[in-house]
């Protein structure tokens, strides 16, 4: 019902008070529907993006990675291109006593490394990674030089390097060379390749990026890959075998690739 006010307006009549109380928990009640249906929409929508996340987008292979290593190793080995130019160079001595420059070394794939000669972690898995990378390389072994620096500064004798690698079974590699030399030499080359070290104390672990550089036989940087390791319960670490099967695997390809 209606009525006129004084000022000739038409009015709404106001509910009785129970009519009244029928209207509030109506309209309660569908604001309650309105906003059950709204939190169901995005419990699907955010259902729908998790789902879709654990999946997992199909990432673009990136540009210039030799075909013959697979989109598996690029994800295991963390394999990427970097921008085509010459790796910074140096000049330093090998577990042999050799003094030896990168330029010499050009005309070879090199694969280089960064390594603790009394790392108990990653190095020597990157080592057992080498060894099977060398062996995987066949008849194409001769043009690829496997190398890394010293990054321990307590540690920088010919000696520490010779003995890392007759434990790592590394000197069975033909073209194998662990450099060392004065501290500021090697921070040098640290710096070059932007490597990380934090050495607190000779007796501390040495905490340093790990990175494995592809350089191709112009002495130019290609591809960088990020090691990787596991770590038991205890601490000790690990990769499963056919991890580092396939590690091997691709750094043999990469280099096989770049030799050709």
């Amino acid at each position: 019902m209606t009525e006129a006010d004084s000022a000739g307006k038409t009015a709404v009549a106001q509910p009785a008070p129970a009519a009244a109380g029928a209207a509030r928990r109506g309209r309660l009640a569908f604001w309650a529907i309105l906003a059950a249906m709204i939190l169901a929409g995005a419990a699907v929508v955010t259902g729908f993006a998790v789902m879709h996340a654990s999946t997992g987008p199909q990432l673009a292979r990136p540009s210039g990675i030799p075909g013959s290593v697979s989109d598996a190793q690029i994800n295991l080995m963390g394999l990427s291109p970097v921008p085509v130019r010459p790796a910074p160079g140096f000049t330093l001595t090998d577990q042999d006593g050799r003094i030896l420059s990168l330029s010499s070394l050009r005309g070879k794939v090199v694969v280089l490394e960064f390594m603790d000669p009394h790392c108990t972690d990653i190095c020597p898995i990157v080592s057992q990674e080498y060894v099977d990378a060398y062996r995987d390389l066949g008849p194409l072994a001769g043009k690829v030089v496997f190398a890394a620096v010293n990054v321990n500064q307590y540690h920088a004798a010919v000696s520490d390097m010779m003995a890392y690698s007759r434990e790592q079974r590394l000197n069975t590699i033909p073209g194998w060379h662990f450099f060392t030399g004065p501290v500021p030499d090697l921070r040098k080359v640290w710096d070059g390749y932007e490597i990380a070290v934090r050495a607190p104390s000779p007796d501390a672990d040495i905490e340093h990026t790990s990175a494995v550089y592809f350089i191709d036989p112009a002495g130019r940087e290609r591809f960088v890959a990020e090691p990787m390791a596991d770590h038991t319960s205890s601490g000790t670490s690990y990769l499963p075998a056919g991890q580092l099967a396939d590690w091997g695997h691709g750094i043999a390809q990469v280099a096989r690739a770049l030799a050709r």
